[in-house]
C-alpha cells in the first residue's frame, strides 16, 4: 500500500518539486491556495490558505506517513525598520500555523506505523546575518519547537528540519530578480551558488522514506556550506 504524504504549499517552489519527486511512489496530497502547475500530476489538491482557513481533515485520509510544511516568508530589513507587527505576521505563517496544523494533524499520524515531520528553517538561526531578526526569531521557534516534539513523540514519528540558505524559489525572487543579483548571491557561497528547490527537494524525499527511518530530532544544513565554512 503506498504511504500518504501531505503537502502545506505543494504547488509550486520546493513543495512542488518534492510532489514531482514522489507521485509516482507515493499517494500525494497538496493543501495549498492554488493548484498552479499541479495538472499534470496525480496528486489530491486541497484549497486550503493557511492565513484564513482551517485544513480541511476530511479530505484527508486516516493515515497521514509524511508531513511538509512549506509556507514561509522572507522579510529582511533592518531591525529598526521593523515592526512588533511585522514580527507577528512571520511568527503567524512560519510558525503558530504550523502549531495549529500539526495538532490537527495528530490522529491520523498517530496511525501511521512511524510518520515523518519536515519543518523547515534558515541558515540565518545557526549563523547570525544582518536584517534577519524577524525570520530568524520564528525560524529558531520551529527548530525550537520540532526537538522538543521529536523526544515527546519518539519512537511514534519522526520529526526533522531541514535549513537552507539562499533557494531559487519564488519566495526568493526579489533577491534573485536578475543576473547581477544572482552573481552576487552565488559568491556569498562556498559552493558558488545559490540553491535550486531541487536540492532542497532532494534532502526532503530522503527524511520522508524509509533510508531515514533511524533520523529524528535533526536540523540540516543544505546551504552551500555558508553555515559551516569559510573560505574567503
Amino acid at each position: 500500500m503506498k504511504k500518504n504524504i501531505l503537502l502545506i504549499g505543494g504547488s509550486q517552489g520546493i513543495g512542488f518539486e518534492i510532489a514531482l519527486k514522489m507521485y509516482r511512489e507515493y499517494t500525494i496530497y497538496v493543501a495549498s491556495r492554488t493548484s498552479e502547475n499541479l495538472g499534470n500530476l496525480d496528486v489530491t489538491h486541497i484549497p486550503y490558505d493557511a492565513t484564513t482557513d482551517e485544513i480541511d481533515t476530511a479530505a484527508l485520509p486516516e493515515i497521514i506517513d509524511g508531513f511538509v510544511y512549506c509556507p514561509g516568508s522572507i522579510n529582511l530589513k533592518p531591525f529598526k525598520m521593523l515592526s512588533p507587527k511585522d514580527f507577528e505576521n512571520d511568527m503567524q505563517i512560519n510558525f503558530l500555523f504550523l502549531v495549529r496544523i500539526v495538532h490537527s494533524l495528530l490522529p491520523r499520524l498517530k496511525k501511521s506505523e512511524q510518520a515523518s515531520l519536515i519543518f523547515f528553517s534558515t541558515v540565518a538561526v545557526k549563523v547570525g546575518m544582518p536584517f534577519h531578526t524577524s525570520i530568524a526569531a520564528a525560524k529558531g521557534a520551529i527548530e525550537g519547537f520540532a526537538k522538543a516534539l521529536a523526544a515527546e513523540y519518539a519512537p511514534q514519528f519522526r520529526v526533522n528540519v531541514i535549513a537552507p540558505s539562499l533557494t531559487n524559489t519564488p519566495l526568493a525572487k526579489r533577491l534573485l530578480g536578475n543576473d547581477k543579483k544572482k552573481e552576487m548571491m552565488d559568491a556569498r557561497h562556498p559552493l558558488k551558488r545559490v540553491g535550486e528547490a531541487e536540492d532542497i527537494a532532494n534532502i526532503a524525499v530522503f527524511l520522508l522514506n524509509d533510508s531515514s527511518s533511524w533520523i529524528t530530532g535533526q536540523i540540516i544544513g543544505v546551504d552551500g556550506g555558508m553555515s559551516t565554512l569559510n573560505v574567503t
